[in-house]
């Protein structure tokens, strides 16, 4: 294999590992990341950052490059989801980390009412739900999909929040999420980087207006995560001139969950001029064990 200095780098800045949906250790997706031929991962656990110290040692024992990040969950006034992905934040913020304390218990509040509903119906327990979640991890949706595989129900993830876990089915509970604008009011705060994750992933349900990318630019969005499989073609051109317009960051991403979703490492990427925008824009933590770029 050439080495980094002689091929384009590879970057892959949105994963996830069992500390939040993900399959995999942090230090197991770190060395699915090197075996896939990255040069770049960053972990972004659903809001946990739990799993940066293993993935750190990881990443300085195989010789990959880490960037810390957590992935936000906010929601807009009119209900519609919005993700946001931190890079390089201070993970002791007091003003963050209320927020994603907030949302992390109305997260496993949520899910028990879930479970509780689905119990009704499926052979399904809080009990049997948490044997598929590392401890302290973010419990959610991903985790109780598996406990219903595990029950014979459906026969994968995919299945399950198509048949039952949708927001329009009767099981489905809303939790509490703060606003995007103050989301990334919050992230800039503790010295992150903040990027719209998937954008336009109209398959997942509404996205949101052009009204609300403005809002959340003129808040300090410093980037778009456009090369990315739920974001539609359509969606793609329109996050394109959208980004050129405010030269905002430009990411790609595979958002890998290990065998939980489809999606494979490096299946997109971030290009190295996009990656050092990052590098300077973060102030909150250090990247680790990163190659020459």
């Amino acid at each position: 294999m050439l080495s980094a200095t002689l091929r384009a780098m590879r970057i892959d800045l949105h994963t996830h590992s069992h500390v939040s949906d993900g399959t995999e250790h942090p230090a197991e997706l770190i060395a699915a990341a090197h075996a896939a031929g990255l040069d770049v991962v960053a972990l972004t656990d659903h809001d946990q950052t739990s799993g940066w110290e293993e993935a750190g040692a990881a990443a300085l024992e195989l010789g990959i490059g880490l960037i810390p990040g957590m992935e936000i969950s906010t929601k807009t006034d009119a209900g519609i989801s919005v993700h946001l992905l931190s890079y390089l934040h201070d993970p002791t913020h007091p003003g963050l980390l209320e927020e994603i304390e907030l949302a992390r218990d109305a997260r496993i509040t949520r899910a028990r009412r879930m479970v509780e509903l689905l119990a009704e119906d499926y052979p399904v327990s809080w009990e049997l739900v948490a044997k598929h979640s590392a401890p302290g991890a973010t419990i959610g949706r991903p985790h109780i999909a598996d406990a219903l595989v595990t029950a014979g129900v459906v026969t994968s993830r995919t299945e399950a929040f198509a048949q039952v876990l949708t927001a329009r089915s009767r099981y489905y509970v809303g939790h509490y999420a703060m606003d995007p604008v103050k989301a990334v009011k919050l992230v800039r705060a503790a010295g992150g980087v903040p990027v719209f994750a998937h954008p336009m992933a109209s398959a997942r349900g509404r996205v949101v207006g052009e009204e609300t990318f403005t809002a959340m630019i003129q808040a300090g969005l410093l980037g778009l995560e456009i090369d990315h499989r739920d974001n539609s073609y359509e969606g793609r051109k329109f996050l394109r001139a959208l980004a050129e317009k405010h030269d905002l960051i430009i990411t790609g991403s595979s958002d890998y969950h290990g065998t939980g979703k489809p999606n494979g490492l490096g299946e997109n990427t971030t290009t190295t001029g996009m990656l050092e925008r990052v590098l300077a824009a973060g102030t909150g933590s250090e990247a680790i064990g990163m190659p020459r770029l």
